[in-house]
């Protein structure tokens, strides 16, 4: 008899078990195939596609290549090629001569070489909105350069140099724009600023920030900012075969510690049993060794992979559509790669040996050792989540990219890197960093690395995307959404 219950008990259990795993397997795949996609409306007449003559895309494509010849420099701080940096206030001022001659358009030059520009629009009651790109670069040692980093050469169809991806290709992208609309005689509805920063590589403190003080002075609050960021990834996320695009509605903050030990060194024939840079290496190794806590799902990360869930290729789409259940089996895959590493934890760098050593994001209990005196050097914290729903700032970006980047799916993201735009929270709530360009696998790593360079085509289209971003602000409100099962 004790058998016979033993035996019910264990069906009795087994069938619980096969309910609750067909169960479970119902939930996931109901979420994964039925994930609703919220998309705006527009209440206003569809963008008008402006055709570029055969002569305007070799303007833009000979625009950008002479800003790529100027070699506008940040070094440091304390260092920048000033005189480069007048030159390109110049070279603008006679390549885009409808944006400096128009009525519509207010220019000046803080910080002695940012640029700051109004175009009033013809409707005062709506909220202005912000442009940013910046005009430096970082250096550019010619060693190993196919070609000359600061030749703006062509080839096979792509402009080389530094610059032609960070982040001249907005500057030019931008005011290419507005002259060619000025050209056709277009009235913006909604005024709009362009900010072009001439140091965002070493803080922006002499730049954006000039700028940002100015706007406030004046009491200027912006219903959104644009600046660089995220791109189109085509074939950079494993799993998604098409083309998707990336908002980043976030960047991440950033600490410099400067860590040194004050010891007497001793004579090289009669060492001490630890010298300081001994003990400096032990701590440096121990940072090396100890990574940050994961922090995957406390940010929007985890938005972003549940917004693609239906892009990806069966399982992953199951796994993404459920980050409820499989959020700390996607951590860890995530932070496996360098590039997807800094997503889910902060970083720590080791960066420079001098008479001490700079270090960034690390926390002092990781070193554990009281003879290394840390000191901070400069530090913020990460920037407020701009809004993805809604917020009119994030529909017009959606809709720009439907319009010139036939229909890419839309996701929110977080930079890792950091942007002249951390400098404008004070001036609204909706910052959004997005770098209208295309990019593949192999395009990642040129980004401040060897063989920078921009496609003729994708650079054309870097240019229809402000135009068509222009008109699109136009709109004065974002109609409530609808499911579509087809966008995100």
């Amino acid at each position: 008899m004790a058998v016979s219950r033993w035996k019910a008990v264990g069906s009795t259990l087994l069938a619980m078990f096969l309910v609750g795993l067909v169960a479970l397997l119902a939930v996931l795949f109901i979420r994964t195939y039925t994930w609703p996609n919220e998309v705006g409306r527009w209440n206003s007449n569809e963008t008008v596609i402006i055709e570029l003559t055969e002569k305007e895309r070799k303007q833009l494509v000979e625009a950008l290549k002479g800003a790529i010849r100027i070699p506008t420099v940040s070094f440091s701080e304390e260092e920048q090629n000033t005189t480069a940096l007048r030159e390109f206030g110049e070279y603008i001022q006679k390549v885009f001569p409808q944006v400096f001659s128009s009525v519509l358009i207010h220019h000046e030059v803080l910080g002695g070489y940012s640029h700051l520009f109004k175009v009033q629009g013809t409707d005062l009651s709506l909220l202005p909105y912000m442009l940013l790109a910046h005009i430096d670069v970082v250096p550019a040692p010619p060693e190993s350069w196919e070609v000359p980093p600061f030749s703006g050469e062509e080839r096979d169809g792509y402009v080389y140099g530094r610059g032609t991806l960070d982040d001249k290709n907005s500057v030019i992208g931008i005011l290419q724009a507005l002259e060619f609309l000025l050209k056709r005689g277009h009235k913006p509805q909604r005024s709009f600023y362009i900010g072009l920063g001439h140091d965002e590589e070493v803080s922006g403190h002499k730049g954006a920030l000039k700028i940002v003080e100015k706007l406030q002075s004046q009491g200027v609050q912006l219903a959104f900012v644009l600046d660089e960021g995220l791109a189109v990834l085509d074939g950079v996320i494993q799993g998604i075969r098409q083309p998707v695009a990336l908002i980043g509605t976030t960047e991440k903050g950033s600490i410099t510690l400067d860590l040194t030990v004050n010891r007497s060194p001793g004579h090289s024939s009669m060492p001490p049993s630890e010298t300081s840079i001994g003990i400096l290496a032990a701590a440096v190794s121990r940072l090396e060794q100890n990574a940050m806590p994961n922090m995957f799902g406390e940010g929007p990360e985890q938005d972003m992979f549940e917004r693609l869930s239906t892009k990806f290729d069966f399982p992953l789409n199951i796994i993404m559509a459920n980050l409820w259940l499989f959020s700390p089996i996607l951590s860890r895959i995530l932070e496996r790669s360098p590039s997807t590493n800094a997503i889910v934890r902060t970083t720590t760098a080791l960066t420079i040996f001098k008479s001490g050593i700079k270090v960034l994001d690390i926390m002092q209990n990781t070193i554990k050792d009281e003879r290394v005196e840390i000191s901070v050097l400069n530090s913020f914290d990460p920037l407020p989540v701009s809004p993805n729903d809604m917020s009119l700032g994030y529909q017009i970006l959606q809709h720009t990219i439907h319009n010139v980047f036939s229909r890419a799916p839309v996701a929110p993201g977080v930079c890792v890197g950091n942007t002249d735009s951390r400098h404008f929270v004070n001036l609204t709530n909706n910052i959004y960093r997005f770098s209208p360009v295309v990019l593949k696998k192999e395009d990642v790593d040129r980004i401040h690395g060897l063989n920078e360079r921009i496609s003729k085509d994708a650079f054309e289209l870097l240019v229809q995307f402000y135009i068509q971003l222009i008109q699109n602000a136009d709109t004065d409100k974002i109609l409530p959404p609808h499911l579509n099962t087809h966008e995100l």
